[in-house]
């Protein structure tokens, strides 16, 4: 803030103001100065107030925010979770809930563990052996009866040279890439017992290890060399199989009431439907019990949450605007409009009615408004209200889509989206796209004939090598083909994968993106030998059709509201079904989204809190430059009075010299005239 000049700094006309005549030259200009300085005491004043105002609004914004935070599990149907899993023996499996699950109670008995195939090699004296150069490449799938089958995830090839073809070399390079395998080194405490140990790092029987190598020695399948580590479930021992397989990969394996299960990790999502099973141990004969009940506490504990930011808020405001008739004291706020209108909307939002559902008003439910305006939670309404119909209570305050369709679902909104039923109607279904081969598959990859393809599948280009050999039939050959596709780094990073399929020894390649953005096309020297001289490759087609008669935007499988429409940014998947009508799709908000959308407002950048600081700091800045301006002012006005006074101050000096002077020419004169003579003397 600029300050205030200080009187009687300006140099004066006379050294002591004051002192030749007697007059209190500074009192007076200080006094004088007092009643000019009163403009700058109000811009002072102003200044304060308005910062006290700033300090309040952001209280006020504080207590907002508060309120807000206080919504956040209550703004989706998976924060209204309101049933609660135990499990009898937690050492044997966990269970966590999500979205779907219902009350019930299961029988769980787990036999077999998910297990993440191990492989060995043989021994080395040091880490630092060389074992050999040229490439490693893996690739995941099911071993039976020593046949491997790709999973199609893609296979993964390491460049293994002479910086990196020790044993040590070997182990950091294939952690390195990154590739779904981790090696370490054991040694067995023998002379030569340096062992390399590859661990695929998924689970499941689907996720054993092939290991091909093209060994620089020339020999890729013999014990010497970087052979050494080749696995081939279907070749012999030290002929191709040279690494020991110490842990098979495997399923985990068990029972719910009785149902035999088959999953890959021990992590099962979709074993019971919404709940998630974490397996730790087996319990062969001893079934433990899983228990889904009801669970209102966590409902109830978010709602006394958001109760008591209400109430906080309220008070905030109330000290905020309060006035006090006694001493006629105002608040700080005391009738600002834009505190009376948040107050306002809250208040009528709150205290109004949603207008659909079993349950339209909080009241209903046990949450009303006191006399002082706060709100209070009548407990035993509430509890009855969840556990009666907790569907409702859902809906009552949370954002919620769903459909009638079972292959429809509402995926997402905007905040644009209106609640309402909207008719879903398809006219289009999605499609991926395809690459269709024009004649059989030739079964032999000849390396540097015809074993390089370069694909395009979702827009993403990339070269990738197959492995040179006869293959048995045109089923292996897509497997192959498949791996080294989705195995494909770019494919990898994108997202991107596709599916290779033979019929009547026919290839073709399918991506598995939904939509305009899908394709597939393929070229290199393999591309004839794969799918002959003239392949088709088709695009993908996005879903089309509309909402509640108006034409959605497609994408992919999913249906959008069309800007400006009553169901603008409502997001309705088709996931499979046919043309035409498709039921309908239900959007609602409830209370709690309602609030944190004016909530959000409210307290956003260039919403009406930051209007009314922003103002009053622009208001302060200006307040600084008047207070300048009149400082410079008043600084004048106080040299000018100084040298005003100083003048008269001299003149009244000179003047009462000259009186003194005066009179003590006349004291003179009065004592040098002789005295007359009197009457009585002149007889």
């Amino acid at each position: 803030m600029a300050t205030t000049i200080p009187l009687a700094t300006n140099t004066p006309t006379l050294s002591s103001p004051g002192l030749g005549s007697g007059l209190d030259i500074n009192g007076i200009v200080q006094k004088l100065m007092s009643v000019e300085q009163q403009p700058l005491t109000d811009l002072n004043n102003q200044e304060t107030q308005n910062q006290t105002k700033i300090s309040a609004f952001g209280s006020l914004k504080s207590a907002l925010a508060s309120l807000q935070s206080s919504l956040g599990s209550l703004t989706t149907a998976s924060g209204f979770q309101a049933l609660n899993a135990s499990v009898s023996d937690t050492s044997v499996l966990a269970a966590t809930l999500g979205t779907g699950a219902v009350a019930g109670n299961y029988a769980v008995e787990v036999s077999a563990l998910a297990q993440a195939q191990k492989l060995v090699s043989g021994g080395m004296a040091n880490t630092t052996d060389v074992v050999g150069t040229g490439t490693l490449t893996f690739d995941f799938g099911t071993t039976s009866g020593g046949t491997f089958t790709s999973n199609g995830a893609g296979s993964r090839t390491i460049t293994i040279d002479s910086s990196n073809d020790t044993l040590a070399g070997i182990r950091d390079a294939v952690n390195a890439a990154n590739i779904g395998v981790t090696a370490t080194i054991v040694n067995d405490g023998s002379a030569n017992g340096n062992r390399l140990v590859f661990t695929s790092n998924a689970t499941g029987a689907t996720n054993s290890m092939r290991i091909t190598t093209s060994d620089g020695d020339g020999n890729n399948t013999d014990m010497s060399g970087l052979s050494q580590l080749a696995y081939d479930p279907a070749a012999a021992a030290g002929a191709g199989a040279n690494l020991t397989q110490k842990v098979a990969a495997q399923n985990a394996q068990l029972t719910v009431d009785g149902i035999a299960i088959s999953k890959p990790g021990n992590t099962i999502t979709d074993a019971i439907q919404g709940v998630t099973l974490n397996l730790a141990k087996t319990n062969v004969g001893a079934p433990v019990s899983l228990a889904v009940s009801s669970n209102p506490g966590s409902i109830v504990t978010s709602l006394t949450a958001f109760v008591q930011a209400y109430n906080n808020l309220d008070g905030t405001i109330d000290s905020l605007t309060a006035y006090d008739p006694t001493q006629k004291q105002a608040s700080i706020l005391t009738g600002d409009a834009t505190v009376r209108t948040i107050q306002t909307q809250l208040r009528s939002l709150l205290g109004g009615s949603i207008g659909s559902g079993t349950f339209t008003t909080l009241a209903q439910v046990g949450i009303t408004f006191q006399a002082d305006g706060t709100l209070a939670i009548d407990s035993t309404k509430l509890n009855n209200a969840i556990s009666t119909n907790p569907q409702a209570i859902t809906q009552l305050f949370a954002a919620v889509g769903s459909t009638t369709d079972a292959l429809t679902s509402v995926t997402g909104f905007g905040s644009n989206t209106q609640a309402g039923d909207y008719a879903v109607n398809v006219t289009q279904l999605a499609t991926r796209g395809q690459l269709a081969g024009s004649a059989a598959a030739g079964l032999t990859i000849t390396a540097g004939v015809n074993d390089s393809l370069t694909v395009n599948v979702d827009g993403i280009n990339t070269t990738v090598t197959l492995r040179a050999g006869a293959y048995a039939d045109a089923n292996a050959l897509a497997s192959e083909v498949q791996a080294e596709i989705n195995g494909a780094t770019a494919l990898v990073n994108a997202q991107s994968s596709v599916a290779v399929s033979a019929s009547g020894g026919v290839l073709t390649v399918t991506s598995q993106r939904y939509g305009s953005a899908s394709v597939v096309s393929a070229s290199g020297n393999a591309a004839i030998t794969l799918f002959g001289n003239a392949p088709t490759s088709t695009a993908g087609v996005d879903v089309a059709g509309t909402l509640s008669g108006i034409a959605a935007l497609g994408s992919g499988q999913t249906l959008i509201g069309a800007p400006g429409s009553a169901a603008d940014g409502l997001k309705v998947s088709i996931l499979g079904g046919g043309v035409g009508a498709r039921g309908t799709a239900t959007y609602s908000r409830g209370f709690a989204t309602r609030l944190n959308d004016i909530l959000g407002a409210d307290t956003a950048t260039g919403g009406p809190i930051d209007t009314e600081t922003t103002s009053l700091t622009n208001q302060d800045a200006d307040i600084e430059k008047q207070k300048d301006q009149l400082n410079q002012r008043l600084a004048q006005i106080q040299a000018n009075y100084m040298a005003q006074f100083n003048a008269l101050d001299t003149l009244m000096a000179s003047l009462q010299a000259q009186s003194s002077a005066l009179t003590q020419e006349l004291a003179a004169i009065a004592a040098n005239t002789p005295t007359a003579p009197s009457a009585s003397s002149n007889k």
